[in-house]
């Protein structure tokens, strides 16, 4: 079946033929036909186990990607902004976006037949590579079972129990669909807990697109949050409090001008959503203890490091017990998926036992449960996160060769890294923001034309996978060599 042939049904239909009962099939064999050209290339790209991968500054990278582009312009069409996640359309760097007709390994094959040496890895979830066996088998098996029952599962009681034992932190945990629904609910549960109001976030912290977490800092250290979007009323962003990460005075001051009234701090313990940088030494035991003393819930966001940067996550590295912690992307093997969890007495509040409500249709179903436990398990065995740190080592090491001299930050934690064109050090988003955005998308569309996929922008955090090999590493060192000095 090629990859895009369920796309054509319904796909840029006229408004002319509004008025037919099955509107799909009303231009679909005149569609078909015009694309039959395209159509036989996704097969082709579909069936083949091995691509070669194109240089495109020899080959015609631009002039090459018509199949990409004619995808733009139908998604355009019908999805706002042609996306359905905004950095997807690469305004960041300039250009079109790559579509991806399937996925193997370390590798992706765009719809134009041409492989690409992927470090997105669907933003995070890829940890093994992409459709690793042992995770396609176990998506397998579970269909063939039900895709979905709306009814408790077993897997789903597998899944608790593993994650509360790789994190202790966590006593009970509750599944759900998002990183955004997971932190959503961290808020929602933190408010009922302490029966506060407040929320106090970092600047450069991602969590989700709820509307208390689309807020950013104001012109001072205690401004009380602006809406970060359309759409988010001002009294909603009013509880919202954002502070300099790394910055302990500015949590001691918020907590006395607010005495009682905030109810939670959340972070990234690794800020990942604005490049990549590091919590200073002691600045989460620091924060572990001012809200003890305060009475405030601490909520690690660890959708991004769970289970990836250790085996029990950031706060396995820095020693640190969050009250409550947000997961996602690797628990669910690639499937959409989320999950919040903590202390019993902090959960216990969850309907239907206590008074804050939380629920979902899809939660902890059993694709998703299943696809999760694969990958975790199948890490363990491997012992994962020693190959992630081995290759990662590595590609630091190629990596500091290369952009010696130049005024250019890598920063690498595990598998997770980014490089900022600017001069370090950088520790919080106002430092990140120094970065010459402009000469970064010179250098991402450098790396494409000679077959690296990084992600396009400079404030996201590239990603390797047990997939990756020493070959990958080098060709990936020396692109990347080739294009900084392009620039």
């Amino acid at each position: 079946m090629p990859f895009y042939l369920s796309q054509e049904a319904g796909a840029g239909i006229e408004p002319a033929n509004s008025g037919f009962a099955d509107r799909d099939l009303t231009t679909w064999l005149p569609r078909h036909c015009a694309r039959r050209e395209t159509i036989e290339c996704s097969q082709a790209l579909s069936t083949r186990g091995d691509l070669t991968i194109q240089r495109f500054s020899e080959s015609g990278y631009r002039e090459g990607m018509t199949n990409s582009r004619d995808l733009f312009a139908r998604a355009r069409r019908r999805i706002p902004g042609g996306v359905n996640s905004p950095v997807r359309a690469f305004r960041a760097v300039g250009g079109e976006p790559v579509f991806v007709g399937r996925a193997k390994g370390s590798r992706i094959g765009n719809v134009d037949d041409v492989e690409l040496i992927d470090y997105v890895g669907s933003w995070g979830p890829a940890i093994l590579g992409h459709a690793p066996p042992v995770v396609v088998s176990a998506i397998r098996d579970a269909a063939q079972r039900g895709v979905s029952f709306g009814i408790p599962n077993p897997l789903e009681v597998e899944m608790a129990e593993l994650i509360c034992a790789w994190m202790p932190a966590i006593e009970k945990v509750r599944m759900v669909n998002s990183g955004t629904e997971a932190t959503m609910s961290c808020l929602r549960l933190a408010r009922g807990f302490t029966k506060r109001d407040k929320i106090v976030k970092f600047a450069g912290c991602y969590h989700g697109h709820a509307d208390s977490l689309l807020v950013k800092a104001g012109s001072g250290a205690l401004t009380h949050g602006q809406p970060d979007s359309a759409g988010i009323p001002g009294a909603v962003a009013g509880e919202t409090i954002v502070l300099p990460f790394n910055n302990i005075e500015s949590v001691r001051a918020a907590f006395r001008e607010n005495k009682d009234h905030i109810a939670g701090v959340i972070l990234e313990p690794i800020p990942a959503n604005a490049g990549l940088f590091f919590p200073r030494k002691d600045f989460l035991h620091q924060l572990r203890e001012e809200c003890t003393k305060n009475g405030a819930v601490l909520i690690f966001d660890e959708v991004m490091t769970g289970f990836r940067v250790a085996r029990g996550g950031a706060q396995q590295l820095y020693g640190i017990r969050p009250d409550l912690t947000a997961l996602g992307k690797v628990i669910g093997g690639g499937l959409p998926v989320g999950a919040f969890g903590g202390r019993a007495e902090i959960m216990d509040c969850l309907s239907p036992v206590g008074p804050v409500y939380q629920a979902g249709t899809l939660s902890g179903n059993p694709l998703a449960m299943a696809a999760g436990l694969a990958q975790l398990w199948e890490l363990d065995r491997i012992d994962g996160w020693k190959l992630l740190e081995d290759l990662g080592a590595k590609l630091e090491s190629r990596l500091t060769n290369a952009i010696s001299g130049k005024e250019l930050t890598l920063h690498r934690i595990g598998s997770m890294f980014c490089l900022f064109f600017a001069i370090g050090p950088i520790f919080d988003l106002e430092s990140a923001q120094r970065s010459d955005t402009k000469k970064f998308a010179q250098f991402f569309h450098s790396c494409l034309e000679r077959g690296i996929y990084f992600p396009p922008s400079q404030f996201e955090t590239a990603f390797i996978s047990a997939a990756h090999s020493d070959e990958d590493i080098e060709q990936t060192a020396s692109v990347v060599g080739e294009a900084l000095a392009s620039l």
